[in-house]
């Protein structure tokens, strides 16, 4: 309850123009200048995304990677860059924020442009941004009546007042973002490509760049983003964990995920990406057992 009542007391402050509570967002000290100028303007965008604390999340979740011998700038900046897009993940709360900075975006004295982005979701996907409260008896509704998977099309227009009005209502929502069930399952998924980036630098570093990599499966929205999701995890759940624990010896794990990922299509019953992954880990016992026999 106390989360809650924070999240409304934010949401008013911000709709009365208060600033948020200051949160430091310097970059930690160890890095060098360009990293460091790097990581805080990816914090600065996630401060208009969701707020200072969320920014300050970033930079931390980051502190992982930072001094360590077996990571160097270029590599550090890939998982920073690719963590700030998927902490800004897309929702019908995003596309209205980047609704009203395109068309805030015209230069001074001339005509905003005219922005009128129509987006397809599925309605479970628009319900998981609300508020766990309101969220989870509706998603069961849903499920029950078998509507969760229903396409729903949203019209993010910036044209007209009424349509401003719109998008600055649905931005103020922002604040409930992380109260919501998207939320808690994108916050899942972050910490868990993480610990797999830090997993493959301990036991496999030679694959800990396609990994990190792996992150651009995941994007956008609809059901481009579902089939992303499920085939990253798939992927991960075959051959990246096992090989990172031991029980699947792929002595060429990169070029495993290169593949896996060829063959991963938008298809609900993923079978090209069943049957790739199939043979790579057929591949795999044939030459445990013949290094086993010789």
């Amino acid at each position: 309850m106390a989360d809650y009542i924070d999240a409304l007391r934010v949401t008013l402050a911000e709709m009365l123009g208060e600033n948020d509570r200051v949160v430091v967002l310097t970059a930690p000290a160890q890095v060098s200048q360009p990293v460091a100028q790097a990581l805080e303007e990816a914090a600065a965008r996630l401060v208009i995304y969701q707020g200072r604390r969320y920014a300050r999340l970033y930079l931390d979740r980051l502190l992982r990677f930072v001094g360590r011998r077996d990571i160097d700038d270029a590599m550090l900046l890939r998982i920073a860059e690719l963590l700030a897009m998927r902490m800004a993940y897309e929702d019908p709360i995003r596309i209205a924020q980047l609704t009203l900075q395109e068309a805030a975006s015209a230069p001074a004295g001339r005509a905003k442009p005219r922005i009128d982005r129509r987006c397809r979701f599925r309605i479970d996907e628009v319900v998981a941004a609300l508020p766990v409260v309101v969220a989870a008896p509706t998603l069961k509704v849903l499920d029950y009546l078998g509507w969760q998977h229903m396409p729903v099309k949203m019209r993010f227009n910036a044209a007209g007042w009424l349509g401003t009005r719109k998008l600055r209502i649905i931005s103020w929502l922002r604040r409930w973002r992380l109260l919501s069930i998207r939320y808690a399952q994108e916050s899942r998924w972050v910490e868990r490509w993480l610990h797999m980036i830090d997993r493959s630098l301990a036991v496999r570093p030679e694959a800990a760049f396609a990994v990190i990599e792996s992150a651009t499966m995941v994007r956008g929205y609809g059901d481009g983003y579902r089939y992303g999701m499920a085939n990253w995890t798939l992927i991960i759940d075959s051959l990246v964990k096992p090989a990172l624990n031991g029980s699947l010896e792929l002595p060429e794990l990169n070029q495993a995920i290169a593949d896996a990922r060829a063959a991963a299509l938008p298809e609900r019953k993923q079978t090209k990406l069943k049957r790739a992954i199939d043979a790579i880990r057929a591949r795999s016992g044939a030459a445990a057992t013949q290094a086993a026999a010789s």
